[in-house]
């Protein structure tokens, strides 16, 4: 659900770049078709400003379909009919991306469900083992019984009769022996695959950990080189477009300055959705984030030592 949102969110922002974008394109395209009737532009140039007019619109539409087609995700994951879903907070206000600490415990792993699971399964493996032993000692049950009745003479019952029995009953498995071993061995090796299963979890556990702190710091350091790139395009345009007007350049120049532009915005965006989504696979990884709910719950808010 959080990473539909971020990703609907991002959508937005995208949304909001490519409109802005084209509302750019379009006041650069009457630019250039006056230039082109007072014979200081050819028409080459109104053509390619016509391109980047038609590829920001094209990336409007593009978007607009992604944003409804999520919205229906999120409605489905929420119970509800496919509808537009209500927006909150901008996409980099959503969550603060924090640094994960060097020493993360290892008990917060018995948070997640598969280790759970596992740890149930490898436990029930083990209790069965004493179950099938058990079928090697002998049982005894008491039993008891009880009945009344009389004898029956010429059609009529002369005085009553009671009937008692009550007395153990042993049951030795002196002819099961086989089949009891066999019980204990198939037990046996149920453990051994239940421990296997439970240590492969547990390894795997830690991959996907470190993986998330790998992608989550990497993503960080990407995010920041894509800001300068957006930096560094942004100041390439428009050194492009005081070129163009001053007749020094082509508008080819301009065209392949305002692609990288947007481009670099584009991908700004994207990678600060794909920075927040590490940051959820970091907490789905840990079985929810990476304090410890012993230690959390120990520590005092600073308003409540305040008033102590």
């Amino acid at each position: 659900m959080a990473a539909s949102y971020f990703q609907l969110r991002s959508l937005d922002g995208e949304l909001e770049v490519s409109q802005r974008t084209l509302a750019a394109r379009q006041d650069s395209l009457r630019l250039v078709s006056l230039r082109e009737r007072g014979g200081v532009a050819g028409l080459i140039d109104v053509r390619q400003a016509e391109i980047l007019v038609s590829q920001a619109a094209e990336a409007v539409v593009e978007t607009q379909r992604q944003i409804e087609q999520t919205e229906n995700a999120i409605s489905v994951l929420l119970g509800r009919n496919p509808e537009a879903v209500p927006r909150g907070r901008p996409l980099l206000q959503q969550i603060s991306a924090p640094i994960v600490p060097a020493g993360v415990p290892s008990s917060l792993f018995e948070r997640r469900p598969d280790i759970r699971a596992a740890e149930a399964a490898l436990a029930a493996a083990t209790a069965r083992i004493g179950v099938a032993k058990a079928d090697f000692y002998p049982r005894v049950f008491l039993t008891g019984a009880a009945a009344g009745g009389g004898l029956l003479i010429d059609g009529r019952w002369v005085g009553p009769q009671g009937l008692f029995s009550i007395g153990p009953q042993i049951t030795l498995p002196i002819f099961n022996t086989g089949r009891t071993q066999a019980g204990v061995d198939s037990a046996e090796a149920r453990a051994e695959q239940a421990l296997a299963q439970y240590q492969q979890t547990i390894q795997q556990a830690f991959r996907e950990v470190a993986d998330a702190l790998v992608e989550q710091r990497k993503r960080r350091e990407f995010r920041i080189q894509q800001q300068a790139l957006v930096t560094s395009a942004a100041d390439t345009s428009r050194l492009a477009n005081i070129r163009y007007r001053g007749g020094v350049s082509s508008y080819l120049e301009v065209l392949d300055s305002e692609r990288q532009l947007f481009d670099a915005e584009l991908g700004l965006v994207r990678s600060n959705r794909d920075e927040l989504l590490a940051v959820v696979r970091l907490y789905r990884a840990l079985g929810g984030g990476w304090q410890d709910e012993r230690q959390a719950s120990t520590e005092v808010q600073p308003e409540e030592r305040g008033k102590k």
